[in-house]
């Protein structure tokens, strides 16, 4: 009896190890590759090698833009069971609270992908990874960093949470800066974790640099003043372009208010480019303009009398007057007076499309197609020419609008000589090609013109740089309210170069609405032309054209001319 339970136990076993070893050979042979397959399915994965973004430098090679290496965390909800400790632990380390991570995990519980946390830095991942969490995943990625933060960030933008340009440079240059990513094989443990790689299927093809026109040197002399000039006269906004007279390029381009591209939470006023799409009436800084169509008609020269007594005069129902009546005025003399009557004057007695014609050349009513994104074209017709009224207003800067940018074009024709020369954010490493549409004897006279404003006796005194001669225009346009234009509110502007004798720096600045009392271009936006001038002009090493007085004149008292130019 017992014999037979010993052979009876023994006979189960063997045939228990029978069947196991059948189940064996089955799985491992017929089996094999679905088994294989599940195993791999569970294991290995395809995963993209993210590209390295190009970095935007300026024109010296100093960076403005670079790419830094960050994680995003993730989880499968599908198979994610996470208690309430180790919920705690991952709101500590993530710096998310709690119930926000609980609420996503449970909204996308049909799901097998979910962020947690995007551009989460090196220790955060780190310690991360200590939590040895199971279906817990980090994914390299990269994320852009600004080392001139709000100094150059209308210029640089800034990209999106997938590190695609947005705003400025970031987005006009996309498809430049953006890389292609790679593909490779990993395999995985069973907590979702890499443990080697497996195969590379396809590298990451890197984006290109992209090196712009801008000098850092110059974007944060500008930004200081502008954003002090700001404060000071309490202004709702200003912007400040300054560009080479050679070649076109744009060497700083500030706005305020501004932002930090590298934590945008909270800024959303300060991120529009205003000195690219915001448009303003230019007010006087379109009277050299109107000045070089007189030239240009053999009818007048800069000695030309024209007389404004008793100061004002009336076009169909408007009134065009100045703050007091100067009497008879060379054409000079109206520039440097900055004279309203003069000019309407003028204006009316030149052919209809006179000025509009040479405010054409000069670029306005197009765009000036710098590489910036969002240009503004303005409000630029020759619709209504046929009226008086809107051909003497014309003249003076109001019936249309313009940006900074293109104002900056505008004035970069009188700059070079009466070449049409076209802006750029890129630096240049070629000679840019220019177009003649103005006469280089009118442009000649008009900048003589243009020097006597910045003289003691001219409207923008405050423009004028030591040892420099300098040419100018201010500009000073009401805004327009609810019931037409508002005597309080204004827009200050000046447009300027420097050197006069060979123009090399062009610079706009405009201040929206200031409000410390003071709200003309002469008293507002020249003097931040004069100290942004002052200082630019020396790092570039810009020779001045100014001779010092010789020690018998400084014997003697005597007291060279800023004006430098006689006319």
């Amino acid at each position: 009896m017992k014999a037979w339970r010993h052979y009876f136990v023994l006979g189960l076993f063997l045939l228990a190890v029978g069947a196991l070893s059948t189940r064996v050979v089955f799985l491992g042979v017929t089996e094999r590759d679905f088994l294989q397959q599940e195993g791999d399915a569970r294991s290995i994965r395809r995963e993209s090698i993210p590209a390295l973004r190009g970095v935007i430098y300026d024109r010296n090679g100093d960076a403005l833009a670079v790419s830094t290496p960050v994680y995003a965390v993730s989880t499968n909800p599908r198979k994610a069971d996470f208690d309430q400790a180790q919920f705690a632990a991952m709101s500590k380390v993530l710096q998310v609270p709690q119930k926000q991570l609980e609420r996503r995990v449970q909204a996308h519980s049909d799901k097998q992908f979910v962020y947690l946390k995007r551009h989460a830095g090196w220790d955060m991942s780190r310690r991360l990874d200590a939590l040895r969490l199971p279906h817990l995943e980090l994914r390299p990625e990269y994320r852009r960093y600004y080392p001139a933060a709000e100094i150059a960030a209308h210029v640089t933008g800034l990209t999106d949470i997938d590190d695609q340009g947005i705003e400025g440079v970031e987005l006009a240059f996309e498809r430049n800066l953006r890389g292609q990513p790679g593909a490779k094989i990993v395999l995985k443990d069973r907590r979702g974790n890499s443990i080697r790689d497996l195969d590379y299927l396809a590298p990451p093809r890197f984006g290109q640099d992209v090196s712009l026109s801008i000098d850092l040197r110059l974007q944060y002399i500008a930004y200081r003043e502008l954003k002090s000039a700001v404060q000071v006269h309490k202004a709702e906004s200003a912007s400040l372009i300054m560009a080479d007279a050679k070649t076109g390029e744009i060497l700083a381009l500030v706005n305020q208010p501004s932002y930090n591209p590298n934590d945008i939470a909270g800024q959303l006023a300060g991120m529009r480019n205003r000195a690219v799409t915001d448009s303003y009436e230019p007010g006087s800084t379109v009277k050299p303009f109107t000045a070089l169509a007189a030239l240009e008609s053999d009818r007048y020269d800069t000695e030309t009398v024209i007389d404004t007594s008793p100061g004002y005069f009336r076009v169909g129902g408007k009134l065009i007057q100045d703050p007091i009546n100067r009497a008879s005025l060379s054409l000079a003399q109206a520039i440097q007076k900055s004279s309203q009557v003069a000019i309407a004057k003028v204006a009316l007695d030149l052919e209809e499309q006179a000025v509009f014609d040479v405010l054409a050349r000069a670029g306005l009513g197009n765009f000036v197609s710098s590489g910036l994104p969002g240009e503004a074209m303005g409000r630029f017709s020759n619709s209504q020419l046929r009226y008086p009224v809107v051909r003497a207003t014309l003249a003076y800067g109001y019936g249309l609008s313009v940006t900074p940018l293109q104002l900056t074009g505008a004035y970069l024709t009188l700059a070079s000589g009466g070449k049409r020369v076209p802006l750029s954010i890129l630096k240049q490493d070629r000679q840019t090609e220019t177009e003649q549409v103005f006469d280089p004897e009118h442009v000649r006279q008009v900048l003589a013109m243009m020097e006597l404003v910045t003289s003691q006796a001219g409207t923008a005194s405050k423009a004028a740089v030591p040892g420099y001669r300098v040419a100018g225009k201010t500009g000073t346009a009401r805004i327009v309210g609810k019931q037409g234009y508002d005597d309080e509110r204004h827009v200050a502007w000046f447009a300027g170069m420097v050197p006069v004798s060979d123009p090399r720096l062009v610079m706009i600045v405009l201040v929206n609405e200031p409000r410390s009392g003071v709200n003309s271009g002469g008293g507002v936006a020249a003097p931040i032309f004069g100290r942004v001038a002052e200082r630019s002009v020396r790092v570039l090493g810009i020779a001045g054209d100014i001779q010092p007085p010789s020690i018998a004149e400084q014997g003697s008292g005597r007291l060279l001319s800023s004006a430098g130019v006689g006319l």
